[in-house]
């Protein structure tokens, strides 16, 4: 099968692919959406994890924010979001040097019904929690009954797809799905595998701190203090430490997250050493604020990663469910009034580059001018439900960096008239003469996100326009963006170069007015669902990328976000005895997640 999928192969990102869409047809050790993984079966390590990789040390992170639970499966709460990837593990396990790509982890082997319609996993019959227990089929099936019924949701739609699981033998699951999808057998191996005895006597949906998390993970939660720090500990008698998809991975003793009250705070703990290593998302910051004692003596250094991911979106989401938002015109007339090249210059010198979509810097990401070919046949039956740019093109406007912007808010006030609404007495009001204002709702912490906010702020106020501004705490601002209550906020969506069924969650109309939901701006249109689906069942690499770019269109033209930057490296300040490999995978800024594949070396 392998041969005759090369023979219509591509090489995609340094990946060969099968653009023929070769099915598994019996257990592997890994499964691929579109050809044959990579690895052959036995591989010893990653490519991008060192095999040789010493143990020890502690590594320290910095978190803005607080928490008071330590369950990542649910909705209720604020819990540290590394817990859900350093405390549990799934059946399979995701190489971030292939997109659409799996190996087998709790599971030996897999084996998918070539149409999507189920997939069959086997577990390994030495998989064991951090208690010494054995993973079995009951946990499995108690998981993902008990995520895709209570859990976060997340879970929700993907387990909705889901018409039985049931187990097979004595370590084998089969889950049959209600449509075909050939992501689903893939989403399923990567749901975090819980121990179903640990929750016999405890309430799942309302655990707190009172429920320290058993997992199978290289990682076990040894310390914590409400809302200060958590401390995982590497588990000595790591049931998976030799296999090769665990060599040279996750072997420091010990992760500490430490929170803070606000950025600063944490930078200040990262200059006297409390914490060991952070991640610095701006550019001009990284060139100012970093000559301090420890980083002139060599004790702190800079390391600056590349990545080929695509840009997600970054900026600033305007809430459709608001009214002052439902006319795409005025949503266009806030794009038009912020002014990208002046806020950059300010902030980051002008060195970071704005995003242009929500896919761009990728292969995935639409192309400039008209929509063609397979693009604009999938687009062409919703044509009287995109607005205008879908089809014929759309881009951001690009100022002349002047602070004036006088041809931006010129155009925001032609849109705004063509809205319905006028200046009188130099405020910006409605038919009724009632102004038009909106509420924006920040997270406190971020002093470069305040920053944005007032440029933006004395731009709106040329067009008459004066927001409220309302920053909040952690759990404020979690508890207003779960129930939409906000016309404006700080937005972040990464995306990958293997977008599906997550993509539902984010812009699908399922999801559109369920509480809690990332669709934060409240994307619906029947356009996103059906390029979704279509992604979904796509045959082929190409029709598969086609899909992705007419989704790109429809919500890059729902002028749902006002952009912002993003960097095409990750720059991370550590102290020197942290390390990292110096093969990078095609993520390569995975490697800022750390531990993973860093260790600890004087």
């Amino acid at each position: 099968m392998l041969k005759d999928c090369f023979t219509r192969a591509a090489k995609i990102l340094g990946v060969w692919v099968c653009l023929a869409g070769a099915a598994q047809s019996e257990p592997m050790h890994g499964i691929a959406m579109y050809g044959e993984p990579a690895l052959p079966p036995g591989f010893t390590h990653l490519p991008y994890a060192n095999p040789d990789a010493p143990t020890g040390g502690r590594i320290v992170t910095g978190e803005v924010g607080s928490f008071d639970s330590l369950n990542p499966h649910i909705r209720q709460g604020r819990v540290p979001w590394q817990l859900r990837f350093l405390a549990y593990e799934s059946l399979m396990g995701r190489s971030y040097d292939e997109p659409f790509t799996l190996y087998g982890l709790l599971a030996e082997s897999v084996e998918a019904d070539p149409d999507g319609l189920w997939v069959e996993f086997h577990l390994r019959p030495e998989a064991r929690f951090s208690d010494g227990s054995p993973v079995t089929v009951e946990d499995v099936i108690w998981s993902y009954e008990t995520l895709g019924t209570v859990g976060h949701p997340r879970y929700l739609n993907a387990w909705s797809k889901v018409a039985s699981i049931e187990p097979v033998g004595e370590r084998g699951i089969r889950l049959t799905f209600n449509e075909p999808d050939r992501e689903l057998a893939l989403i399923m191996g990567m749901r975090p595998i819980l121990q179903r005895a640990q929750w016999e006597e405890n309430a799942f949906t309302e655990s707190g701190l009172d429920v320290v998390p058993i997992g199978s993970a290289p990682y076990v939660v040894t310390d914590f203090e409400a809302g200060r720090y958590v401390s995982l500990t590497r588990n000595p008698d790591y049931w998976g430490a030799d296999l090769g998809f665990r060599r040279g991975t996750n072997v420091i003793d010990e992760v500490r997250l430490e929170f803070f009250g606000d950025g600063t705070a944490m930078f200040e703990a990262f200059i006297a050493g409390e914490i060991n290593t952070i991640r610095e998302t701006n550019a001009a910051n990284w060139e100012n604020n970093y000559d301090f004692p420890r980083a002139q003596s060599g004790e702190v250094v800079f390391s600056e990663i590349p990545h080929e991911r695509p840009t997600g979106m970054f900026g600033f989401a305007m809430n459709t469910r608001s009214p002052q938002f439902q006319d795409w015109r005025v949503r266009e007339a806030m794009i038009q009034a912020f002014n990208f090249e002046y806020i950059n210059q300010t902030q980051n010198g002008g060195t970071e580059p704005r995003i242009t979509s929500y896919f761009s810097n990728s292969i995935l990401g639409m192309n400039e001018g008209a929509a063609e070919g397979r693009v604009a046949e999938l687009l062409e039956p919703f044509a009287d439900d995109l607005l205008p740019g879908a089809l014929e093109g759309y881009t951001f406007p690009v100022t002349d960096g002047r602070p004036a912007n006088r041809a931006g808010i010129r155009e925001a006030l032609r849109l705004m008239e063509a809205a319905g609404y006028s200046v009188e007495d130099g405020v910006m009001v409605d038919g009724d003469g009632q102004p038009f204002s909106f509420d924006i709702v920040l997270q406190q912490g971020s002093a470069e996100i305040q920053a944005i906010i007032n440029i933006y702020l004395e731009a709106l106020d040329r067009l008459g326009i004066s927001p409220n501004v309302t920053t909040v705490d952690s759990a404020q601002y979690r508890e207003r963006t779960d129930r939409f209550d906000y016309d404006m906020t700080y937005f972040e969506r990464g995306v990958s170069l293997s977008p599906g069924n997550e993509q539902y969650l984010y812009w699908g109309c399922d999801m559109a007015d369920t509480e809690g939901s990332r669709n934060l701006m409240r994307a619906c249109n029947p356009a996103i669902d059906a390029m979704i689906g279509e992604m979904l069942t796509s045959a082929d690499q190409e029709d598969y990328r086609a899909a992705v770019r007419a989704l790109d269109r429809v919500l890059t033209s729902g002028r749902y976000v006002i952009p912002i930057w993003y960097s095409p490296i990750s720059r991370i300040a550590h102290d020197r005895a942290l390390r990292y490999p110096e093969t990078l995978p095609i993520y390569g800024d995975f490697l800022g997640f750390q531990p993973d594949v860093w260790w600890y070396e004087e």
